[in-house]
């Protein structure tokens, strides 16, 4: 699929719409360069310190986890209506088990600017380097967080992600309805 550079902005309304129906695909590499991909339905695209910034949480029990850890970086792919069943599948199993691009047939593309992949098939793919992660502490979090989120613990770790650049296919936002 061919993509153009455009603006952080310029599909917001789309892809937050995307994040919060289906989820969007966390793109990593493991330490052997074996890509995977995770399902996100939690995200938050903006500028902060006077960058655009996706800020995405990870468990620490996800393999995904370890994957940014390595590798300081991750894209955030946007899947139409028609990768919804890859959408499913790639947040209910874990990438330690299961080949997910394979799975959903899926094609792994590297990003240009980060280590990490970006999925051919998605219209919309940000690229990101991690400025900044944090813990999240139970400690500062509001009940009704703690007793729906976090019943089992297994607290996220947010990672800032500077977006280096978006391509999006020139019908990306039909793509996205």
């Amino acid at each position: 699929m061919s993509r153009e550079k455009v603006a952080y902005t310029r599909h917001y309304e789309a892809v937050m719409e995307k994040l919060t129906s289906h989820g969007l695909l966390l793109g990593s590499y493991d330490a052997a360069g074996n890509p995977n991909v995770m399902t996100i339905g939690w995200g938050t695209l903006g500028n902060v310190w006077g960058m655009p910034l996706w800020i995405v949480l990870v468990r620490p029990s996800r393999h995904t986890y370890h994957n940014i850890e390595y590798s300081g970086c991750f894209t955030v792919n946007v899947p139409g209506d028609e990768l919804s069943y890859a959408a499913a599948v790639c947040g209910t199993k874990s990438g330690r088990d299961t080949d997910k691009f394979a799975e959903c047939k899926l094609t792994a593309k590297r990003a240009g600017n980060v280590l990490a992949p970006a999925v051919a098939e998605c219209p919309i793919v940000y690229e990101c380097q991690v400025v900044h992660s944090n813990d999240i502490l139970p400690t500062k979090l509001a009940d009704e967080i703690l007793s729906g989120a976090y019943v089992d613990g297994d607290y996220h770790r947010m990672y800032c992600g500077k977006i280096l650049e978006v391509h999006a296919a020139p019908d990306a936002e039909a793509r996205l309805k």
